[in-house]
């Protein structure tokens, strides 16, 4: 395929160290390859081909993915596509590959039309490997093991205790964050109608497995006469009571060690449950919290694994992430290489802290990330979805500072907007634990938006802002609201984001 990419003085050497030799390459007369005009494109070509240095034949043009203009009229007049390429004109380096495999845009950056590409082919692998997989076991329609994805658990804690609107809701929020299964928290003081309360609400609002989190026997033995697809937990100190009951109800049991024991309680735990006739048993070697012995607790895992290469295994990944004052999307997402590898099946999380907040979402989409990494047999990487969130895959070109440069200083004027004060606020969606609105109050108005732009502009445009001083500030204030809603976090006006 005959690649042309147009582009500006400014960017010429960056994007000759992208496309190398996939594409030629035209030089507009234009410093910022975004002011590059439908007219400075189709002169600049014919002049070129006139003088033999560009081919009359190309199959398609970039244009740099910023530029305004519509170039629809030219493509016509020149007998070419004419498509946005990315933003950023570093990012040639892949868009090029897709050239032939994709259909491009005129209106959306190349770069921009590729990630939700790449993303849908990497979910449509995800969805593929899934239905392919040999389940170890299965809860429902749900697959574990045999090569399905890792599924997330998600416990609502002292679920028991919730008021039903209550419950309903933070289990409508977990499965759009994308739990697979749901995990009633039973409380110390809960009885066996709270269990059954609390096992009604959630049948009534999803359709995912739901497991019941307790070592009560009475508790467990409700559970089961509502219809729980998974008990945990079970251990020597309620087998004897409760096993029997559970190998009749055919559910699912998560077995873990006795207090404090290692896997060799583990092991004869599992054989006790199946011994009172329990066969869908998931083992639980617990992954003990950083600074209390995780080496050996993964150890543990590998161990078993190989010595029970067919019994779905429990990770409970909530364990570190609660306990470690570090964000817990790179936390989530190194657990979850780490159980892949000791071929965990259920990756536990409660999200119960604030900084553990989004816990949910990173693990599935690790789990996803872990799942293609496999059938590709490479790295985490590259894949189409991933958990960066701080950190750049790709850095942008950095400004030199001239010579002649003005150091700013900060002014020491300031007045009051005639217009009008106005209070910046969020409000978080809580279902999904990601967006929401920045909200504004004015005197005369009270204004929702999801980005500082449209926000501002409409401030703007009902005249509530008339001072430079004041529109600069409400930018500033704006997009730190904007991030707050981005990246989960709290917002105060005026303080340091």
């Amino acid at each position: 395929m005959n690649i042309l990419v147009a582009t500006g003085h400014l960017a010429e050497q960056t994007v000759r160290l992208a496309v190398r030799s996939k594409a030629d390459i035209l030089v507009i007369d234009t410093d910022v390859a975004a002011f590059i005009t439908p007219r400075k494109l189709q002169t600049a070509m014919q002049a070129q081909q006139a003088s033999g240095n560009l081919s009359d034949n190309y199959d398609l043009i970039f244009v740099p993915g910023l530029v305004s203009g519509n170039f629809l009229n030219v493509a016509k007049e020149l007998g070419c596509e004419i498509y946005l390429g990315p933003k950023h004109a570093y990012d040639l380096e892949y868009i090029v590959l897709f050239a032939g495999k994709v259909e491009f845009s005129t209106t959306i950056p190349a770069c921009e039309l590729l990630i939700n590409v790449r993303r849908d082919m990497a979910l449509d692998t995800v969805q593929k490997i899934e239905t392919n997989a040999n389940a170890l076991m299965h809860i429902g329609q749900m697959k574990l093991g045999g090569g399905a994805r890792m599924k997330v658990m998600a416990e609502v804690v002292d679920a028991t205790g919730l008021d039903a609107h209550v419950l309903s809701d933070k289990i409508i929020s977990f499965i759009k964050k994308g739990a697979d299964i749901i995990d009633l928290g039973a409380s110390l003081n809960a009885t066996p109608d709270d269990v059954e309360r609390a096992i009604k609400t959630a049948r009534k609002v999803s359709s995912v497995p739901i497991s019941i989190d307790t070592l009560d026997p009475e508790l467990l033995n409700r559970a089961l006469d509502i219809g729980v697809d998974i008990v945990l937990s079970l251990n020597s100190s309620n087998i004897d009571k409760i096993g029997r009951r559970v190998a009749d109800s055919g559910t699912a049991a998560v077995v873990i060690p006795d207090i404090g024991a290692g896997v060799e309680s583990l092991v004869e735990n599992i054989k006790s449950a199946q011994k009172a006739g329990i066969s869908r048993v998931i083992a639980d070697p617990v992954l003990d919290p950083i600074g209390h012995g995780i080496a050996e607790s993964i150890v543990r895992y590998h161990e078993f694994n190989r010595q029970f290469p067919d019994m779905p295994l429990f990770f409970g990944v909530g364990n570190v992430t609660e306990l470690i004052d570090a964000d817990s999307a790179g936390v989530n997402a190194a657990f979850c290489g780490i159980a892949a590898d000791v071929g965990a099946n259920i990756l536990f999380t409660p999200e119960f802290s604030n900084k553990a907040q989004g816990s949910i979402h990173e693990l599935k989409t690790a789990s996803e990330m872990m799942i293609l990494a496999n059938e590709r047999d490479s790295s985490p990487k590259d894949l189409g979805i991933d958990l960066l969130v701080m950190k750049e895959k790709r850095r942008r070109e950095d400004a030199m500072i001239p010579a002649d440069a003005i150091d700013t200083k900060k002014s020491d004027m300031w007045r009051v907007d005639p217009a009008g004060c106005v209070r910046i606020e969020i409000s978080p969606d809580l279902s999904s634990g990601a967006g929401g609105k920045i909200l504004v109050r004015h005197r005369d108005a009270c204004i929702v938006g999801e980005n500082a732009s449209e926000v501002l502009d409409t401030l703007i445009d009902m005249r509530l802002v008339s001072t430079l001083g004041h529109a600069g500030y409400l930018g500033r204030e704006l997009k730190k609201a904007e991030l707050a809603l981005q990246f989960n976090r709290s917002y105060a006006q005026d303080d340091d984001f």
